[in-house]
């Protein structure tokens, strides 16, 4: 009998296909249109944060409780917006990764038409942030020019588990932090809407990215575990200090050298960022990629 060059399909095949048959039919009925669904319209209300006052980088010190309200209000949204386009940053490299792993594979496979859908996404996300950002009245925050050409190299090397783990530490961080902003109601209406939108929507990316990750993982031998491990941290590491500019204090009209420097050591805004994580590093440690080196990043970002 001639041998079939088809290749069968594993139970593990299966079970990928039925997780992007599931998130594209909740992409199908659960998506938005920021064109749309947020209110570009009415002018900015001076009289909101920009984000919740807690998430500030300067929540809990004395340059805080010396700062008036609108000083607090001006500076949470220049933080806001950082952090926005710290996201578009990052969905940009995000994007890329993914159409290089999609590339030349089966178009009728559910599991690439969930990768372009997530692209899809991806897409109207960062056009609702860069639109957030304007409307907040911020300039356009980049990262330092060493995280650029950094992402710049990681987007086009990295592969597999690298990859997703990495999209799924960035997704995991914004999304605690949004899950807080949109529930605020200091919080100014149309960034609750943004925060609401993303948190939708990128829980579906966040579910592909960790059945990614563990199925790039399950045949991984100890030294690719190890390496995974490091790259992932180190990419980890770059993302989170990359959240908030430092122009930001320059830009609210704060001493930025003071600000810095109470930032820098701010136990509130540390301590946050720990507990937000604890179910990321969970999930890291569950597979095993919370090696001895790549705990030295994660501890150096306040991650655990």
């Amino acid at each position: 009998m001639a041998s079939s060059t088809v290749r069968p399909e594993t139970q593990d095949d299966l079970d990928r296909q039925d997780v992007a048959r599931r998130l594209l039919d909740s992409a199908a009925t659960l998506a938005y249109d920021p064109a749309t669904e947020v209110d570009w319209e009415t002018p900015l209300d001076k009289d909101f944060h920009g984000a919740s006052p807690e998430w500030s980088t300067l929540y809990g010190t004395r340059y805080w409780s010396e700062l008036s309200e609108a000083q607090r209000k001006e500076l949470t949204r220049h933080e806001a917006a950082s952090v926005a386009s710290t996201g578009i940053w990052f969905e940009m490299i995000l994007q890329q990764m993914v159409l290089r792993d999609i590339y030349a594979k089966d178009p009728t496979d559910d599991e690439f038409q969930w990768a372009l859908t997530e692209i899809a996404e991806e897409c109207r996300h960062s056009i609702m942030f860069a639109r957030g950002a304007k409307k907040l009245g911020a300039p356009p925050y980049r990262p330092h020019r060493v995280a650029v050409e950094l992402g710049r190299a990681f987007k086009t090397l990295a592969f597999g588990e690298s990859a997703y783990a990495a999209i799924l530490v960035a997704e995991e961080v914004l999304d605690v932090m949004q899950r807080d902003w949109m529930r605020d109601e200091r919080v100014v209406p149309f960034v609750r809407t943004i925060n609401n939108i993303h948190v939708v929507e990128e829980s579906r990316h966040m579910k592909f990215a960790r059945d990614e990750t563990r199925k790039r993982l399950a045949k991984a031998g100890w030294v690719r575990r190890q390496i995974s491990a490091f790259v992932i941290a180190i990419a980890s590491y770059v993302i989170v200090t990359s959240m908030v500019n430092k122009g930001v204090y320059a830009n609210a009209g704060l001493d930025s050298e003071r600000a810095l420097r109470e930032a820098e050591a701010n136990e509130h805004h540390k301590s946050m960022m720990r507990s937000s994580c604890s179910g990321l590093m969970d999930f890291l440690a569950s597979a095993r990629l919370l090696t001895k080196p790549a705990l030295i990043f994660y501890k150096r970002a306040h991650l655990i």
